[in-house]
């Protein structure tokens, strides 16, 4: 099925917003700093403004220049709510005192208490899934199990990753280092270094590119970034995995919010957040980017549906935030680059 992918959100985003009904009670105007890209927001944020009349203005970056933003902006910060990818990122802005505790028991029963910050400072919205990835042709699924697995010498020079560099593997190793121990963990890791087929990849989509031209036979990637593929270029000699059923579960992250410490708008840009955490809402949010909802009483999007149910790890993901430094040291010292 080939097509154009941003195309295809703005589609589908059209879509879930003209299915829409109901009120939200009315606000005047919030700020949203945003890391999630424009084609992936608006629609969301025009849907709100249309139910409520309540403008949103919103800046787009990446999470690292955001988070620099925020702190250097201090009191003077314009920015009432900031939306990011990765428990990391979001860990870190919290740490920086850049997000405000809130009560909200809207996003209590919601958000499942693995998904949010332990004294509430933020909340996750959608749920990505970092799984295994195999070539159809030279892989048996009964020979895949678990993350670990992978360090197995049956998998030298058949094994591919991305850099260490980008936070989602840096915080799969940390959540790696809170269920295992760091001794452990570095053992795994320079397992999978060893049994690498090739360099590193910057990206993810590369990666599974490279598992279909037969540069390497297994991988770890973002499940959206397979559906993307698929969308693109129609059905892959290459399939999901769900590792380490029989033991801790896939490992997932979120996209998540906090309320900024300095919000000048703090009760509207919290009943954003919680607006985001309901109903229609969840399933655009998330389906746009073909991840899945944080409230689990939200269907899932046909495409992710179809890669089939799995058990998630239920360790509370700000553990990917809290370990990430070791994680990153760790990594450095097995020479994943």
């Amino acid at each position: 099925m080939a097509g154009n992918f941003s195309r295809w959100m703005w589609r589908g985003a059209l879509g879930v917003v003209m299915a829409f009904g109901g009120a939200v009670q009315a606000a005047s105007e919030i700020v949203v700093y945003s890391a999630r890209n424009e084609q992936l927001i608006k629609p969301i944020f025009d849907l709100y403004t249309k139910q409520t009349g309540t403008k949103i203005t919103y800046v787009t970056d990446a999470e690292g220049p955001l988070i620099a933003r925020l702190e250097a902006e201090g009191a003077r910060t314009p920015a009432d709510l900031m939306i990011t990818v990765d428990a990391g990122n979001l860990w870190l802005a919290a740490e920086k005192g850049l997000f405000r505790p809130i009560k909200s028991n809207v996003l209590e029963s919601t958000v499942p208490a693995q998904y949010q910050d332990p004294q509430n400072r933020w909340f996750g919205l959608s749920v990505r899934a970092r799984t295994i990835v195999y070539s159809k042709e030279r892989v048996k699924p009964e020979q895949l199990s678990t993350y670990e697995d992978l360090a197995d010498k049956k998998w030298d020079g058949r094994l591919c990753l991305r850099t260490s560099k980008k936070v989602y593997n840096q915080s799969l190793v940390a959540t790696m280092i809170e269920r295992h121990g760091e001794a452990k963990t570095e053992q795994i890791v320079k397992g999978w270094v060893d049994n690498l087929a090739t360099d590193v990849f910057a990206n993810d989509t590369a990666l599974i590119e490279a598992i279909v031209a037969g540069q390497c036979d297994v991988g770890i990637v973002n499940t959206y970034y397979f559906g993307r593929l698929e969308y693109e270029k129609g059905k892959l000699p290459a399939k999901l995995f769900w590792p380490n059923q029989a033991t801790t579960g896939v490992h997932v992250n979120v996209s998540g919010a906090g309320v900024t410490a300095h919000a000048k708008h703090p009760k509207e840009a919290q009943a954003f957040l919680e607006w985001l955490s309901r109903g229609e809402a969840q399933r655009a949010f998330a389906g746009i980017n073909m991840e899945y909802p944080v409230n689990v009483k939200t269907e899932w999007d046909p495409i992710v549906q179809a890669w089939g149910k799995f058990k998630a790890d239920d360790l509370n993901v700000e553990a990917a935030g809290r370990r990430q430094i070791e994680a990153v040291k760790l990594m450095d010292r097995a020479g994943y680059l």
